[in-house]
């Protein structure tokens, strides 16, 4: 097998605010594997939160490709369980396995649905963010939003005033009243905050809330989920399985991204460990193309809540295959991840 690198800036439509940080691009590396005349596709994207840059994204990449000659075919290697080496930061990883998972579908004439045991191809209703911005903005977005076909909005909290966050959730839900709502603050609350502000969030129609509190102290997370009028999603706090196996049964969600947890086969772990447990599952994502969304929306049947709207966040994506403008993602029928390059897409110089 041959490996290659490409970086290309994805630039955001508009600037996206959360609690700890405004984000206005970032930067996807994307690795292609090749053999016997059929490539395979998966996507990195930088994330300040996690630490990861552009060199050094390009730098694990260009060392994970170059260790896929171990292997005879993808397939030994997608199914190897030793994708990468140890320490080795799961976005990395699910990069890495994306790119083995399109590239054996193709050479199977599968989609990667297939690949993972989903008969039909998923189809699922996602969120759409709406970040910090003024309570006008805001209305304006979700009532586009609602009118586009969104049924579930979501809306970032975590402002110095905590009224700041009521006010755009109270327009928003003004603007969209038939809509589902979450709520993301990020980690931004205190205990005493949230305990105080999540009733007036349950009055206002929300459905539930991502990571209310600061991550580092799961226990905490899980005593404010028990008395919480609002079902209480880990994010933040729940990165891998060992996370996830320390909250089931004890948050009544999880928020998983295939960049935080390793890719599909580790969501797949997940969404096992905690199947009847009372703790749902969430897919997630990072702002990234449909090439980095392509693997979790054929995941998407599997979760009560499905977050895939980061390629939607963009100015322009690069790729296209799996749908979203609607409020629906819809996994391709086609081999492997099912998109495709949109062409003259410039690389980052």
């Amino acid at each position: 097998m041959k490996a290659s690198l490409r970086t290309v800036r994805l630039e955001l439509a508009e600037p996206l605010r959360i609690s700890r940080a405004t984000m206005t691009a970032r930067d996807a590396v994307w690795l292609s594997v090749e053999h016997e005349g059929a490539t395979g596709h998966g996507e990195a994207v930088t994330s300040a939160y996690y630490g990861l840059d552009t060199d050094t994204l390009g730098r694990l990449l260009a060392t994970a490709g170059r260790d896929l000659a171990r292997f005879p075919d993808p397939e030994s290697a997608l199914h190897s369980g030793e994708l990468t080496r140890e320490g080795t930061p799961p976005t990395v990883t699910a990069a890495v396995e994306a790119a083995l998972l399109d590239l054996v579908g193709k050479r199977a004439h599968l989609p990667a649905h297939r690949l993972l045991g989903a008969p039909r191809a998923p189809i699922a209703a996602t969120a759409r963010t709406i970040g910090i911005t003024s309570p006008a903005h805001a209305a304006a977005q979700a009532r586009r939003l609602a009118a586009s076909g969104f049924t579930i909005i979501k809306v970032k909290a975590g402002t110095p005033d905590p009224e700041d966050d009521v006010e755009r959730l109270r327009v928003v839900r003004d603007a969209a009243p038939r809509a589902r709502i979450l709520l993301d603050p990020n980690g931004a609350w205190t205990v005493a905050q949230a305990e105080a502000l999540l009733p007036r969030f349950a009055e206002l129609g929300v459905e539930a809330v991502e990571q209310p509190v600061r991550p580092g102290s799961p226990h905490t997370l899980a005593a404010l989920a028990e008395r919480s009028p609002l079902p209480v999603i880990a994010d933040e706090d729940a990165v891998d399985l060992d996370d996830v196996r320390r909250l089931a049964g004890r948050v009544q969600g999880v928020n998983v991204k295939l960049a935080k947890c390793g890719g599909v086969h580790a969501a797949l772990r997940i969404a096992e460990l905690i199947d009847g447990s009372g703790t749902e599952l969430m897919l997630g994502c990072l702002t990234a193309s449909s090439l980095g969304l392509a693997p979790a929306v054929h995941l998407a049947d599997r979760a009560r809540w499905a977050d895939l709207d980061g390629h939607l966040l963009l100015a322009r994506d690069p790729w296209t295959g799996i749908g979203g403008t609607d409020g629906v993602v819809r996994a391709s029928d086609q081999p492997g991840l099912g998109v495709r390059e949109v062409e003259a897409y410039e690389d980052v110089a």
